[in-house]
């Protein structure tokens, strides 16, 4: 197996074993584990391959898309809005996006969209799937939708439509997109290697996607399921150019292992990357605490949302369930750990089926906590 240790702390040792078990036992094709505490770079291990054909090493310059772990990063550039007053998260979307407040939706605030209880899932119609790679369109046909179920209460995750309503407010806001808000004010001033457009000058450090072999399990198929997973115009051709390129802020994050549990350790360090502080105490506080706990009428189980991460109530992301968390389809998953000071991000290019638990990522983060 071809594997690369880029960084492992006396004591964190098991870590990298865990990880060169999860190759051995036939899991993985290229993977990446990273883990920061309390500031510190204290493991970042590399292994397998970046394409189908085994002819790139996975070292740590490859980028990986990590899907729905992007939600918490985006959720970051959300925080900055509130921190610099453009944004409530108690006022409704509409004081921001009037063309929103339509159709059933004036009353939903920031928080409750970022928080998966807007009812937009996805599109009951059929819509052009190329749509999906125009946000600024896509924003403006998620505007004139009626919630599903009439604006019920309670989560249904929105695992594409989220980026576009968080997007589109930031957007509103700051006048630049979220991407390019993420990239000018956190990643490029810190060094921070992840993109949300991801420019066409970096694609040759892409891995290959190899797509789960068999489908997720939903706990029932109801439409909001259909609507956000199964249908023909449920989500754009992923893995071109066209696709990288465009700012998803839900889905198309690519990062490596290190930069991505980086940008994590704002959730540990209560709004501060390294010495560098976000956001203040007051605004990581309203970022993450609970705003909806219970059954998801998409996700399989209970789930807790902040406002666009998951809290760890399930026990997914280590002991403490005051972990802030997000999975992403396929297994990546990221974790910021406030209790401990612990952040962490698994990616990979060979995908599973389960929607959040991954047993590599697992076996991963079990054997980080072990060394605490």
């Amino acid at each position: 197996m071809n594997m690369n240790v880029s960084r492992v702390v006396e004591g964190f040792e098991p870590v990298v074993r865990a990880f060169e078990r999860n190759f051995q036992d036939g899991l993985e094709l290229g993977a990446g584990f990273a883990a920061w505490l309390n500031g510190e770079l204290v493991v970042d291990v590399q292994g397998g391959w970046a394409d189908r054909q085994q002819t790139r090493p996975w070292d740590g310059s490859i980028l990986c898309p990590v899907y729905s772990t992007t939600k918490p990063i985006s959720a970051l550039v959300v925080a900055l809005m509130v921190e610099r007053r453009l944004l409530d998260y108690d006022l409704p979307v509409c004081a921001y996006w009037p063309e929103f407040g339509v159709a059933g939706k004036e009353l939903l605030t920031v928080a409750d969209v970022l928080s998966h209880q807007g009812g937009l899932a996805g599109f009951r119609e059929p819509i052009d799937p190329s749509l999906w790679l125009d946000p600024i369109s896509l924003s403006e046909r998620l505007a004139t939708l009626a919630p599903f179920g009439g604006g019920a209460r309670g989560s249904a995750y929105h695992p594409l439509t989220w980026g576009y309503l968080a997007g589109e407010l930031v957007r509103r806001v700051d006048g630049r997109t979220l991407g390019r808000v993420l990239r000018e004010d956190i990643c490029r001033p810190l060094g921070i290697d992840f993109w949300i457009g991801t420019p066409e000058a970096e694609h040759h450090r892409c891995c290959e996607m190899v797509k789960p072999k068999a489908p997720a399990q939903f706990a029932a198929l109801t439409d909001e399921v259909r609507a956000a997973f199964l249908q023909p115009w449920s989500a754009p051709n992923r893995g071109a150019s066209e696709w990288r390129e465009a700012e998803i802020p839900s889905a198309n994050g690519h990062g490596t292992a290190a930069a991505t549990a980086l940008l994590y350790s704002a959730f540990a360090q209560r709004g501060r990357i390294g010495s560098v502080r976000l956001f203040s105490e007051a605004v990581w506080t309203e970022l993450t605490r609970e705003r909806v706990f219970g059954p998801d009428r998409v996700l399989p189980g209970q789930v807790s949302f902040a406002a666009g991460v998951m809290r760890n109530t399930s026990g997914l992301y280590g002991p403490n369930r005051e972990t802030l968390c997000h999975s992403g389809w396929g297994g990546s998953g990221g974790l910021g750990d406030p209790v401990t000071g612990l952040s962490a991000a698994y990616i990979m290019n060979r995908q599973g089926a389960d929607l959040l638990e991954d047993p590599r990522r697992r076996r991963l983060i079990d054997a980080l906590y072990d060394c605490l």
